[in-house]
């Protein structure tokens, strides 16, 4: 990145061999997305990142999704390298693909007799592409013309060209546009959304979840959910009053919206983390409703990710680390809004920079670039298997079912894992140690037999 790259905290993957913990260290003024090279830099056994002119000579490749659209296709890649994105992945990440494929796989359930699985499939707003399905949009708006909907172009992000209506004449303008004509391959795609009129509020004001999934592979689909994850609050108190209908500032949760109002509070970024939510409910609805409410959110990961299993292009060089954005409606129920291929990694706050640190720490402890790993590990620092082949089972012991904002023990689990690497490296040292030794008395009679 260009300007002046934070300092980062000492790397857990280091750790892993020094039992050593980070030090919280203060976000510098440039985007945190650009250290991942750095992060990298710092790891014990770490391969070679640095590589010449040519565009496959590296080993490990964070890179931004237009590299994937332009390059991915026409080059071969070897076994041992990994790259951030897998080929498809808009299938799951546009906003008019993810709701084509969760229509699909409800209908698909639904057609097999699978209908109580197909009803799970009911976490997202009711939810048309433009242009191509405006007419049905038109014919279910004036089913309810006292609606409030919402309009996303589906390729941006940040809140960028979103808008709230309740009359169709209030995208006449939008209609009319040049740009807008079934015909014209050209028109700006958009869906329109039934907006949800009751989120659940905090302090009278509205927040999404951002949570961090990991995807290792879509065959055998691999999934692992970070503990961490954060309530991304709007500046201002929330209104359905159509007088508040153009106000970002109380219907759109993104920090790049949020940050530009005069109430934004910059001290905490206006986040809330996952686990003081978490805290909060329990305090409201008790523990057993509030751990039901974290595992219908897993569920709505899983099945999401379930959608697009059978049509994602499976590179075993490829993962994802995906955004999740949920929100939470006044009678507890979860809703996606959208899922982001490339979830911002810049701090706003000291907090926001290490938990971004962690997460990035922890995604590359999983692809295990190291070779540091067996395989069958159900937890590795912040990230916690939630399904591989099938759901991954609690221990009946266990009192939760999601550790989706639980503790976060990886400083202990991370250290406990270097220990048993430790000794499974000197134990393989021994066994070929042995061998050698066994290779050369081998060798040594086979000399004597024949001389």
């Amino acid at each position: 990145g260009e300007g002046r790259t934070p300092g980062l905290p000492q790397p857990l993957g280091a750790a892993m061999e020094r039992a050593r913990s980070p030090q919280p260290v203060s976000p510098g003024p440039s985007a945190f997305s650009h250290d991942v090279q750095k992060l990298y830099s710092g790891r014990v056994e770490a391969p070679r990142l640095e590589g010449d002119d040519h565009e496959t000579d590296w080993d490990f490749l964070w890179i931004e999704r237009d590299w994937i659209r332009g390059v991915y296709d026409r080059i071969r890649l070897d076994d041992h390298q990994r790259v951030n994105h897998f080929r498809n992945f808009y299938e799951l990440t546009r906003k008019d693909c993810m709701i084509k494929n969760l229509k699909r796989a409800k209908r698909t359930l639904l057609k097999n007799g699978q209908i109580e699985e197909s009803n799970q499939y009911d976490f997202y707003p009711e939810t048309f592409t433009l242009p191509g399905e405006y007419l049905l949009f038109v014919e279910a708006f004036k089913k309810s013309p006292d609606t409030m909907w919402i309009m996303k172009p589906i390729g941006k992000c940040q809140g960028k060209g979103i808008f709230l209506f309740d009359k169709l004449n209030q995208i006449s303008e939008w209609r009319n546009d040049t740009r807008w004509k079934p015909d014209n391959p050209q028109a700006e795609k958009y869906v329109a959304q039934r907006y949800i009129p009751n989120p659940y509020l905090i302090g009278g004001k509205k927040f999404d979840l951002r949570l961090y999934v990991l995807c290792t592979s879509y065959a055998p689909l691999t999934i692992y959910m970070n503990r961490e994850g954060f309530g991304r609050f709007t500046s201002t108190r929330f209104s359905m009053a159509s007088s508040n209908i153009t106000d970002n500032y109380v219907h759109l949760t993104n920090v790049a919206v949020q940050k530009k109002g005069a109430d934004y509070d910059a001290d905490s970024g206006g986040k809330m983390y996952v686990r003081n939510l978490k805290l909060y409910l329990i305090s409201k609805y008790g523990v057993a409703r509030v751990n039901q409410l974290f595992c219908e959110i897993q569920l709505v990961v899983i099945r999401s990710l379930q959608s697009v299993q059978h049509i994602m292009i499976n590179d075993k060089q490829s993962f994802e680390l995906y955004g999740f954005d949920i929100l939470i409606d006044s009678n507890l129920k979860v809703w996606l809004i959208e899922i982001n291929a490339a979830p911002s990694l810049s701090a706003n706050t000291e907090e926001d920079f290490n938990l971004k640190f962690r997460l990035l720490d922890d995604t590359c402890n999983i692809i295990d670039m190291e070779k540091r790993l067996i395989g069958n590990e159900e937890q590795v620092g912040g990230f916690d298997l939630i399904y591989r082949t099938g759901f991954v089972k609690f221990d009946h012991n266990c009192t939760v079912t999601s550790y989706l904002g639980c503790h976060n023990n990886r400083n202990h689990q991370l250290k406990k894992q270097a220990k048993q690497i430790r000794k499974r490296r000197e134990q393989e040292a021994a066994l070929a140690a042995k061998e050698k030794e066994k290779s050369g008395g081998d060798k040594k009679e086979t000399r004597a037999a024949t001389s």
